[in-house]
């Protein structure tokens, strides 16, 4: 038992290391932070895309089911390592092929870029269940005021929908905050990759076990707070009838896909 103390919670090698794994998780916030709104924004115009109306729309839904599917099928450190290795490569700017925006190194830029392609997917999954339960009689109310498909959508539908996915998205969310160590594969020097560092050094994984830590105090607040918003949701539609604000219940939602699972398409 002592070696275990020792190997995992030595607290000496804690402290003489706190700085470089807190640097690390800086790191890991900052990632998650850009990452998960550019996901938000993307995942929405997935959504949106796939559900344009008529046969003109045919082409652009085929394309962003096709998108949907194939990066909900990539693990993402593929993903990640193909663009690290090879968009320098392409004929394109350097300011694209080479990001260094906002004093950001490349890999960086480059991490932001596959957990943005590959979240957007998975969380356009989690919008359009959201947007199916918004009952359809809805968006033919709209319509019959006068408004258009996308005026029905932005008005009437969307803001209902996102309201429904809150939760399933904050755990998308902490999914993919947790995926940011994977950016250490392409030697962005975030807490994982900090951690390994420091264990080669020192053998002892004491600093990897203070990378977990401070995870946890980010990601356990989050997950409470995920199972508040259901019960708080559950609630409301297992009244049948208004909630405590006023609120006109809810109709039930289907089970929303999440990045570890597989949805419908």
């Amino acid at each position: 038992m002592s070696e275990i103390i020792s190997q995992y919670f030595d607290f000496s090698v804690m402290g003489d290391h706190f700085s470089q794994v807190l640097h690390g998780f800086w790191f890991t916030i900052k990632l998650s932070i850009i990452s998960g709104v550019l996901a938000l924004l993307w995942g929405l115009l997935l959504s949106l895309l796939r559900r344009i109306p008529g046969r003109a729309g045919l082409p652009v839904r085929i394309l962003a089911i096709a998108y949907i599917d194939v990066f909900r099928g990539i693990p993402l450190l593929m993903v990640m390592l193909l663009i690290s290795g090879s968009l320098a490569f392409l004929p394109l700017p350097e300011a694209i092929t080479i990001p260094e925006w906002f004093g950001q190194p490349d890999t960086f830029w480059y991490a932001v870029m596959a957990l943005t392609i590959t979240y957007g997917a998975y969380m356009a999954e989690v919008y359009r269940a959201g947007i199916e339960a918004v009952p359809h009689g809805q968006t033919e109310a709209a319509r019959s005021l006068g408004m258009s498909h996308g005026q029905a959508m932005r008005y009437v539908v969307v803001p209902q929908a996102v309201r429904k996915v809150i939760p399933p998205l904050l755990n998308d969310f902490i999914a993919l905050m947790k995926d940011t160590t994977l950016a250490s594969a392409i030697a962005l020097n975030e807490v994982a990759l900090v951690g390994r560092d420091i264990q080669s050094e020192t053998f002892n994984s004491s600093a990897l076990t203070l990378g977990a830590v401070m995870f946890l105090v980010i990601t356990l607040p989050m997950a409470r707070l995920v199972d508040y918003m259901i019960r708080r949701q559950q609630r409301r539609v297992g009244r049948g009838g208004g909630g405590d604000d006023g609120e006109v219940a809810e109709p039930a939602m289907q089970p929303l896909p999440s990045a570890g699972g597989a949805g419908g398409v």
